[in-house]
């Protein structure tokens, strides 16, 4: 099971949830660490122990990063690739709020390019859309949907280029599923090209604030 967690919870908030998601890490793809809308201005002691023990359980870890759809500096990004890299041991990293338009793709190229210069050995797009084709060939994995089970099942369209690349390197996110459909939420994003996927019962303004039933075994 490749799954993509974004785990948006404190583990002291939830405790119970970040041990089954250690106990569950090798059946993700990469697990999320966003402290504070990123690293955070120091090290976060609650993380730097998940952190480890998901490191030790198999995990690959990912820091969030925000681009802000390319608004931000990409210096502060880097800065906050950097952070996760030193103090959480970060693999890779999780650019979210990537633009998705053709004009944007040279901005983002030299982006990835410096974050893979800092020891990002993973980075993850997300423009929560199909971006230019462009995009995907940039990131080990593109996350090309982000939204609501309720859409994801009708009003979901699948570009021709997507065809053109391995389903290891797409990703489907979705929130809002019913607990029931999350088995069905994964096998649809196979069905839809992308291997990779994070379905969520949660709903806004944080639907990723609990660990997904497929991981959690539907616990609460």
């Amino acid at each position: 099971m490749n799954l993509l967690i974004p785990l948006y919870v404190h583990p002291a908030e939830d405790p119970g949830a970040w041990h089954r998601l250690i106990t569950a890490a090798p059946r993700t793809y990469g697990v999320v660490l966003n402290p504070a809308s990123g690293p955070g201005e120091v090290p976060d002691p609650a993380f730097t122990a998940a952190a480890g023990a998901l490191r030790a359980a198999g995990a690959r870890l990912l820091g969030y990063a925000d681009t802000d759809y390319g608004v931000r500096d990409p210096a502060d990004i880097a800065e906050d690739v950097r952070r996760h890299r030193e103090w959480y041991a970060a693999d890779g990293c999780f650019l979210d709020r990537v633009t998705a338009t053709a004009d944007g793709l040279p901005a983002c190229r030299r982006l990835v390019r410096a974050v893979r210069r800092l020891g990002a050995g993973t980075v993850v797009l997300n423009p929560g859309v199909h971006p230019a084709p462009g995009y995907a060939r940039l990131a080990d994995l593109t996350v090309t949907f982000e939204g609501h089970w309720s859409t994801y099942v009708s009003a979901f369209s699948r570009p021709a280029w997507t065809a053109r690349h391995p389903p290891e390197r797409l990703c489907h996110l979705v929130y809002g599923v019913p607990e029931a459909l999350v088995p069905l939420a994964v096998r649809t994003a196979h069905e839809r090209g992308a291997a990779v996927s994070g379905p969520v019962t949660g709903e806004p303004p944080n639907p990723w604030a609990r660990l997904t039933p497929a991981l959690s075994g539907g616990q609460r």
